[in-house]
Parts: C-alpha cells; structure tokens; sequence
C-alpha cells in the first residue's frame, strides 16, 4: 500500500511543476520586446537637453538675484548702499568741525574768546540711473539751520556736464576747495571778494584726461563772501572759470603739480545788499555802513580772480590775486567801488606723504603702538585787503570799517587718519584805518584750533 501511495504522490507532483513552468513559459512570450540603441540614444539625449535647460533656468534666476540685490558697505569714504550693477548708489557721509578761538591783548575791540561749532554736517550724496549724481548739505554749526548744497548734476557727457541748484560759485579758487581737506582753519582776507554758494545752473566739463577744465553758469547772484536762497530781482549774474594742468601728462613728475587759470563773474546788483569783509579770526573789519544814509547796490558788479597752484611731494603753493568791483549809491551820491585783495599760501608735509589741493592723506594711520603716528603737515600764510578809497566817508564809516588789513598765519596740522585732522594755528592782522579814535584798528592776534571728523 506504501509503494502504491508513494507512486500516486510522484505523479502528482509532476504534474503540478509542469502546469506552473508551461504558465512562465506563456508569462515570458508576453515581456516587450528589446529596444533599439538607436531609440535609447535618442531618449538619452532628450534628458540631457531637458536637464540642460533646467540648469540655465536655474541660472537666470541666481543671477536676477544678484543683479536686484544690494551691497552695502561702510569704510573711509562713506557708508553706502549701491546696487550690484553700480547704477544706483546712495552715500551717507558727515561732517563736525568743533573749533576754538582765543583772542590776546582783548580789550573790547577784537573777538570774545570761545569755543564753538563751526560746521556739523550730514551728507546725502547720490547716483540715479548712472549719469546724475546729486547732493544735500545742511550744516548746523552756530547753531542754525542753512542749506549749504542742494544739487543735481546731469554727467552722460564728460565734456559737457550740467548742474543746478545750489553749489559754490565757480571764481576763486581757495573757496572752491572743499572744507575738509583745507589746509587753513579759516579763509584768506582774499576770500572776502568772491561768492560763496549761489542758486542757479552751471555747464562744466573736462578735456585732455582732466588736464583742462572749465565752469559757465548763470545764478541769481550773491554779493561777496555771501550765500543766498532766495531772490527778490529780475537780475542776473554770470560766472565762469577756466583751469588748466598744462603738464599733468609729463613725464617730468615736477611739472605735474602745476595748476593756473582765471575765474569770475560779472552782473547787474540794483538795490541788492552789500558785503561785509571778515578778518580770520571772524571779526567784521569792514561794511558798507555810513554814518548818514543807507547804501545799496547801484548797478554793475564785476569780479576778476587769477589764481594757480604748485604741488610736487610734499611741498604746496597755491596764490592768487582777486578784484570786486561793485557800483553803489548813497542819498543820490553813485561810486565805483574797486576793492583788491590776494594771498599766498605754502603747506609741507613733514612726513612725507604727497601735498595736494584734495588734501594730505596719511601713509599710515595713527597706531602708536606699532610706530605710527599719522600725518604732520605746517602750513603758512600771508594775505592782504585793500577797500577803494571812494569808500570812505560816504559809503563806509572810517571809524569802524579798515582801508587795508595784512595778515600772516603759521600753523600745524595732524592728520591722524583720512577722517580724523587736529589744526592749530595763530594768525596776526594789522590794519590801516578802523580806529574808534579814528587812528587805525588795534591789531587783532588770534590762536585758532579745530578737531575735525569727516566722512
């Protein structure tokens, strides 16, 4: 019975294993069949291309990123935001001159001695779209409010630049120089018989690399040592100025420095306000302020300023020689006023670093630790004030305006970095004229110091 049973299990095993080969056999003739390489080449090829475009998208995108986003910076010369393409920049920069004056042998008739802040200025300078630049200047020093800059300047063309607004006239050549990096605490008696800042729109450019430059611009006009924001005249005033480096691109390094050219201005001034001159230690020397009747401008106002300068190394010079003519009138009485006035200047940096009319910039900032110290630059000065003697009685009261003043100025400078600039510096000026007594005005000696950051 065993054998019989084992004879039946064998054969139905049997016939178990082939009905489950013959269904894989019929499983195996359904697969697909093999494809070609030419068709998978050509699959394969599709994905690269498919991969290939993603990536440049990807691509596209990262760089959009870039070229919309910002980069902000903070260091020397400003802190600022400017996008990744340089178009658009925006600077935040600032000014505080904290100075002092003291006055010897003060007896009433000089300045009172003190200290004050002579300029606290923020910045706002710009650039819209790569080719117009812009600038806002506020100072609070003294202890008011004035808009000293406030302008835009169009500059696709470098020849042929336009600006408007409110700027420094462009006649002489120390006020022209920027506040920061002059040498002097205070401006030459010279100074006195040019514009300051004016409101009206100018055409300047350069040629030759910046070897020759030139200003031509109508403003409403100022009188002389004045800044204005409003006009209350149809009248007019033209200034101009044209600069020349006529061996900027020498080879001989000592002629590079060489700098001459002419500025000014001529206009109508019809019963416009008239200056007042100031000595360096800020003390009104001279008016238009007679003992009788009121004096206004009359008519014609003409200003003529040759002016150059000298750098190579350390050495500085910079002079020039300044004429304001101005017609005015008195209870029927007219006069052409001529005053003259000049100055020369020479500054030495004692540790070598090169002089310029941008100022001294420090090899090394100050670091005491490792040796260093900064910058140290003397610096000296004469100048000179001549009024027209047409002024006086009439038009200016002898016992209070001078006919001349002459002054010398010795100083040193310390520039502990680019931002950072100690001055001291005494000054003496004589006069002709301007005695209470109706001898000459006592001679004023002034010891002037300033701390100055800028940014």
């Amino acid at each position: 019975m065993k054998t019989i049973r084992f004879i039946f299990l064998g054969i139905a095993m049997v016939g178990f294993l082939f009905e489950h080969v013959s269904v894989g056999f019929a499983d195996l003739g359904a697969l697909p069949a093999v494809k070609s390489i030419d068709e998978r080449l050509a699959e394969l090829e599709q994905e690269i291309r498919i991969l290939k475009r993603q990536r440049e998208v990807e691509l596209e995108v990262e760089q959009k990123k870039v070229t919309d986003s910002a980069v902000v910076s903070a260091g020397k010369d400003s802190f600022a935001i400017k996008s990744a393409d340089g178009n658009f920049i925006l600077k935040m920069r600032g000014q505080v001159q904290t100075d002092s004056r003291f006055f010897a042998d003060n007896n009433g008739s000089t300045g009172l001695s003190t200290f004050l802040i002579r300029r606290a200025r923020p910045i706002l300078e710009g650039t819209v779209f790569k080719y117009v630049d812009f600038r806002v200047m506020p100072d609070f020093g003294g202890g008011q409010a004035t808009l000293q800059d406030a302008w835009i300047d169009f500059k696709y063309w470098k020849a042929a630049q336009i600006r408007t607004g409110k700027f420094k006239s462009p006649v002489g050549l120390e006020r022209l120089q920027s506040d920061s990096v002059a040498q002097f605490i205070e401006t030459a008696l010279s100074t006195n018989l040019v514009p300051n800042r004016d409101i009206g729109v100018d055409i300047h450019g350069e040629f030759f690399g910046g070897a020759l430059t030139y200003d031509a611009g109508v403003f409403n006009g100022v009188a002389d040592a004045a800044s204005a924001d409003t006009d209350i005249r149809d009248d007019k005033e033209f200034s101009g100025r044209i600069f020349a480096l006529p061996f900027k691109n020498s080879s001989k390094e000592y002629l590079n420095g060489l700098g001459i050219g002419v500025g000014g201005g001529a206009g109508t001034a019809q019963g416009a306000t008239l200056p007042t001159y100031r000595s360096g230690g800020q003390q009104t020397i001279f008016g238009y302020t007679p003992t009788t009747g009121t004096v206004t401008a009359d008519d014609n106002r003409v200003r003529l300023a040759p002016q150059a300068y000298y750098y190579f190394g350390p050495l500085g010079v910079l002079s020039e020689f300044i004429l304001s003519s101005q017609d005015v009138t008195n209870a029927g009485t007219n006069a052409e006023i001529n005053n003259k006035a000049w100055q020369i200047a020479s500054t030495y940096v004692l540790t070598g670093e090169n002089a310029s009319y941008g100022g001294v910039v420090p090899r090394y900032a100050f670091d005491p630790r490792n040796g260093k110290w900064g910058a140290f630059e003397v610096a000296g000065r004469f100048s000179s004030l001549m009024i027209d003697h047409d002024a006086f009685p009439i038009f200016s009261n002898p016992l209070t305006s001078v006919e001349e003043a002459r002054a010398w100025t010795l100083g040193i400078n310390w520039y502990l970095n680019k931002n950072l600039k100690f001055m001291t510096h005494f000054e003496q000026t004589f006069y002709d004229g301007g005695g209470a007594t109706g001898g000459d005005r006592k001679t004023e000696h002034a010891l002037l110091s300033r701390v100055q950051v800028y940014v």
